[in-house]
């Protein structure tokens, strides 16, 4: 039992963070562009106008892409109380690989609409 709560909690992380980080950025964005913290793509950083686009917008499709990975999380690892260490590894480690699907589609949902709405320069269309 003990290390399927520790393959729970490490399949948690993702989904907490998506959750977390996009109530942040959806809410408080970073306010300058800067090289550690915020959605940083060469086209969110073109200016401050680009900038505060895309955390905000990132912000919200991670924060719902979020609670659906925290829903997949709990749902496909319940089944796997009681199973062996080999299972409960293989379990993880493939909703690991699941969950970095919707971390890369919020990335090019963002991006998206980055370019749907700013031109190539970064100016508003």
């Amino acid at each position: 039992m003990g290390y399927w709560i520790f393959m729970f909690v490490m399949d948690l992380l993702l989904p907490v963070t998506m959750i977390g980080l996009g109530r942040y950025f959806s809410k408080h964005a970073p306010k300058e562009i800067n090289p550690l913290f915020g959605y940083r793509t060469e086209m969110s950083m073109k200016n401050e106008q680009t900038w505060q686009f895309a955390n905000h917008y990132f912000g919200k499709t991670s924060y719902r892409f979020g609670w659906i990975q925290l829903l997949i999380t709990i749902l496909f690892m319940l089944p796997a109380i009681g199973k062996d260490t080999t299972f409960i590894s293989i379990a993880g480690l493939i909703l690991i690989g699941v969950q970095l699907i919707p971390l890369f589609i919020s990335i090019a949902i963002t991006e998206h609409a980055l370019h749907k709405n700013f031109d190539s320069n970064g100016m508003p269309i």
